[in-house]
């Protein structure tokens, strides 16, 4: 399927990006599942279901494609469930493969009654995308009888951010990457200070309509100092403790359980990504602090600005969503009280990975020596690997592999 695109409009010009969403989505085509599409806000998952769209007209001719974009206003006579039921059975082809498609299904009222009886019936190929608020992953269980599969989507990764400027990998590049991030919406901006206005709007919405909305929030000065804080303190081991006791020094007045309610809402939205830390000698996970990644690091910038930028905080920050992007389970390692940034594993695949802004220019200075001490007291055989700012080609130290993090995020 490498032929498959999706597109993206820059300055009203059709710009195409290959992405691997398409292929995951065309893989389960036709089974039973009702197929959720999720993600960050402005992530590209409407742009993935015209894009499958497109692809069911040009290889099913057969196909019935019945598509609602709860965007438009001509839907906006079919926003109760039943009216919902109905339509789409009047637009039923017997003779034909029939496909449901609706965007922002949320804005269905009780949208799950509706898509449990479309599920039921066994007619239809179903495929849905909302708002994360109402299609949690959590939830989907509790709301579809049927049995769902979701394709979660995330925003542009280096790899197809140079792919879609048409750019190599280079020093240059990369920078210009930590700094936009991949919201590829704002990519339609030229100036920097406007693509970070974008992103911040991206960003407000989301803690509005899929948190404040949703949760019924009613102190959202301290939802917006909680998000603040864990924004501040990306790529950090955290507490939900640690941070009432930091908010209640500025008589926020809150506890442990509304902060921990509060930094649910912000993971379920996707605005971050909550990492549990996980002792490699005991093989056992452990509680009480975690780290926390935003689902794109330019959010950082858009929010707080760019002065006292922490490079090291960032790069992990950029790993670990590749890591997750990628398909990784991702782990904080624990080893003899030292800490190894990530430890990644899928299936009988695992990782140890540490992630610095600079180590020097050789192996025998103090910086380099304490990055990889880590990773060299880990005795299993699995690789081992240091992802830095090294600007030169890929090489090893006693097993470690040194790779410059433009390097591995392009590979």
């Amino acid at each position: 399927m490498n032929d498959i695109i999706l597109i993206e409009v820059t300055n009203y010009n059709m710009k195409i990006i290959k992405r691997k969403y398409l292929d995951d989505i065309i893989a389960v085509m036709g089974t039973p599942d009702i197929k959720v599409i999720t993600g960050v806000r402005r992530s590209g998952k409407s742009q993935l279901l015209n894009m499958f769209i497109d692809y069911v007209k040009a290889n099913d001719n057969k196909a019935n494609i019945i598509y609602i974009d709860y965007n438009l206003d001509k839907f906006d006579n079919i926003k109760q469930y039943k009216e919902l039921i109905k339509y789409v059975s009047e637009k039923y082809d017997s003779k034909k493969n029939n496909f449901i498609m609706i965007d922002e299904v949320q804005m269905c009222d009780d949208f799950e009654k509706a898509i449990n009886n479309f599920h039921a019936e066994g007619k239809y190929d179903i495929y849905i995308t909302g708002s994360n608020a109402f299609l949690l992953s959590s939830d989907l269980a509790t709301l579809f009888t049927g049995r769902t599969y979701s394709i979660e989507i995330y925003p542009f990764s280096y790899k197809e951010f140079l792919e879609y400027y048409d750019l190599r990998n280079s020093e240059e590049n990369f920078d210009r990457y930590v700094l936009e991030g991949g919201f590829s919406g704002s990519y339609l901006y030229k100036d920097l200070d406007k693509k970070y206005n974008y992103i911040a709007d991206v960003y407000k919405t989301m803690i509005v309509r899929d948190i404040v909305e949703r949760n019924k929030i009613q102190n959202i000065p301290l939802l917006d100092s909680i998000s603040d804080f864990l924004i501040d303190n990306i790529a950090r081991l955290t507490s939900y403790r640690s941070i009432t006791d930091t908010l209640n020094t500025f008589k926020a007045d809150t506890n442990d359980k509304t902060v921990g309610s509060y930094i649910k809402y912000l993971c379920e939205s996707f605005a971050f990504y909550k990492i549990r830390r996980y002792d490699i000698q005991g093989k056992k996970y452990l509680s009480t602090q975690d780290k926390y990644y935003l689902s794109d690091h330019a959010v950082k910038y858009a929010i707080q600005g760019t002065k006292n930028m922490n490079y090291g905080n960032i790069y992990e920050n950029i790993v670990a969503m590749e890591l997750i992007r990628r398909g990784y389970e991702v782990y904080i390692g624990i080893l003899y009280e030292k800490e190894i940034d990530f430890v990644a594993m899928k299936r009988n695949e695992k990782i140890y990975i540490q992630v610095s802004d600079d180590i020097g220019n050789d192996f025998e200075n103090s910086k380099f020596k304490r990055e990889v001490d880590s990773l060299l007291k880990i005795k299993d055989a699995y690789p081992k690997i240091l992802i830095a700012r090294t600007k030169h080609d890929n090489c090893q130290y006693e097993g470690v592999q040194i790779i410059d993090i433009s390097n591995w995020l392009s590979e």
